[in-house]
């Protein structure tokens, strides 16, 4: 399993009470393992109510969705072992890989989201929105909304942005690209093994002048000759890499 960006705030304790709120009360709409983690998390938080909710909110997932996504072979043992102590245990017959929530906030009123609004519109939208708000549309949002909301200068919201079950790999793309996204966000995909399968995510980050040097040497061995040729002469890129490309270039 590859570690989820937003569930390490949690586990350092970067999230505000708000936002651990939102979490606690299934509102978060992240992926369905990442939310597990999160809820069995904030059942040892130091607020009493977001305990309290996170525990009613992990009660009100039916046990046989339950056990059934925890019969997946992708479940950590740590999170069997906690649902084993509560009774609840994998099933024989695993749920789908599936990376949609598992339970949604309670009264929740439906997130408005409409891919066909034009970017100026998103913008103004997301201007107008609560730290909460924002990090529900970088989770439930559309398309315009993750591609704006990636280059947030809040780490969380980006963190968001890139756990959302919504976000293909098409986007992550592209994002990979961006040089208006911080260097957070470009570590979070080279740290993703099934991201960076892709060839076209590998060799755009390392086209990317924000991304980290190290990771972009580590990456290089995958790129193709006519990549490493366009590389060595990109004077966007630092110069070490266009250097290193060169020796590729060489030994091929």
């Amino acid at each position: 399993m590859v570690p989820s960006p937003l569930l390490e705030f949690f586990k350092r304790g970067e999230a505000a009470r708000d936002v651990r709120l939102l979490a606690a009360q299934g509102g978060l709409g992240v992926r369905a393992h990442d939310q597990l983690a999160i809820l069995v998390l904030l059942l040892d938080d130091p607020d009493p109510e977001i305990r309290t909710t996170a525990d009613a909110t992990l009660n009100r997932i039916p046990s046989d969705v339950l056990s059934r996504f925890l019969g997946r072979s992708d479940i950590p043992i740590g999170i069997r072992e906690f649902f084993a102590d509560r009774g609840i245990f994998p099933a024989g017959d695993a749920a789908p890989d599936s990376e949609q929530p598992l339970v949604e906030a309670e009264h929740d009123d439906a997130f408005a989201a409409d891919e066909d609004e034009d970017k100026d519109t998103v913008s103004q939208k997301i201007a107008a929105m609560s730290m909460p708000e924002k990090l529900k549309a970088a989770t439930k949002g559309t398309k315009e909304m993750r591609a704006i909301l990636v280059r947030d200068p809040n780490k969380l919201i980006c963190a968001a942005v890139m756990s959302s079950p919504k976000l293909t790999e098409q986007e992550v793309e592209g994002i990979a690209r961006m040089a208006s996204v911080s260097e957070d966000v470009l570590r979070i995909i080279g740290a993703n093994r099934a991201w960076m399968k892709n060839y076209k995510i590998a060799s755009g980050l390392t086209r990317n002048p924000k991304t980290p040097l190290a990771l972009s040497l580590n990456i290089l061995h995958r790129i193709n000759d006519r990549d490493l040729a366009t590389l060595a002469v990109d004077r966007n890129v630092p110069e070490q890499l266009r250097i290193a490309a060169k020796k590729k270039i060489g030994k091929s």
